[in-house]
């Protein structure tokens, strides 16, 4: 039963996409974005994204809680629309569309062949990230996680490998052993620190434990790597501003929890400067 419905979802997916290839980037993801701000708050808790948001800003009122509602559901549905124009927004016309603050950062890893650990979260659109540090020459394996419907992943996967990078490393046990692989090969490695885990530790964040990932921490601990924040903000529709900060060194002797709640706190810092451009309906504090 669950195959069939994740085949009519799909099928409902293509229609879309066949749709928005006729009618081009700009006008399909403004379209999405204004469909995915009805549809949204109808398949996730209003609840859940309303306690997630208060934790940040305990004192926001009503209105500024839908202003950020608003704005993310309005996200969401733009990179629904745009994973059909990854290739354009990698090589095409719509690369102009992409500026980007501290290339210097990422020429020099690339030039001293370093080997770092480039975090983020889910901002704007948040694939184009690992894209920009690919298209500079950066060795990188990125992790990710599988989406629940087969059929829409076997697409993504396929559009992921050909325009952001090659090495796509499933989040999980086998994806981290392709990890340490790619690792002792010279690759750098991109991940998302605000991804909800099962498995990890309980990190300080926004002043409340969550589970988070112990990934970054345990490849500092074994490859003494520096740590390359990431973050990317969306404006005037489909323009992207990116940002690629210095790098930050710890200590191997550094504890897993300590590299962790640093992490975790440089993750806080993105989120607060543009809280309309962060996912907030995960449920990291479950």
């Amino acid at each position: 039963m669950r195959i069939i419905k994740y085949l009519i979802q799909f099928i409902i997916i293509c229609n879309f996409y066949v749709i928005f290839k006729i009618i081009g980037v700009k006008l399909s993801s403004f379209l999405s974005g204004k469909l995915f701000e009805i549809i949204g708050p109808v398949f996730r808790s209003k609840k859940i994204i309303d306690n997630n948001i208060r934790k940040a800003f305990p004192d926001y009122n009503s209105n500024e809680l839908n202003k950020i509602k608003s704005s993310m559901w309005n996200n969401y549905g733009r990179v629904f629309a745009e994973y059909l124009y990854l290739k354009n927004f990698r090589d095409g016309n719509l690369s102009k569309n992409i500026s980007l603050e501290g290339e210097d950062v990422l020429l020099n890893i690339r030039d001293q062949n370093q080997k770092v650990i480039f975090i983020s979260g889910h901002f704007s659109n948040f694939e184009l990230m690992a894209m920009q540090i690919d298209k500079r020459g950066i060795k990188i394996g990125a992790i990710y996680r599988p989406l629940n419907n087969i059929f829409l992943n076997k697409f993504m996967e396929r559009i992921r490998k050909k325009y952001i990078c090659k090495n796509q490393i499933k989040k999980g046990i086998g994806g981290l052993k392709e990890l340490i692989k790619l690792n002792n090969q010279g690759f750098s490695t991109a991940l998302m620190m605000d991804q909800r885990v099962s498995q990890g530790i309980k990190s300080n964040f926004f002043n409340e434990k969550a589970f988070t990932t112990t990934i970054p921490a345990q490849l500092i601990k074994k490859f003494d790597m520096p740590v390359v924040p990431i973050f990317i903000e969306r404006y005037e529709g489909i323009k992207f501003k990116m940002k690629v900060l210095e790098p930050i060194h710890f200590s191997k002797q550094d504890s897993i929890e300590n590299i962790t709640n640093k992490l975790n706190n440089t993750l806080e810092k993105m989120i607060l400067a543009n809280p309309n451009n962060w996912i907030w309906s995960h449920n990291r504090w479950k």
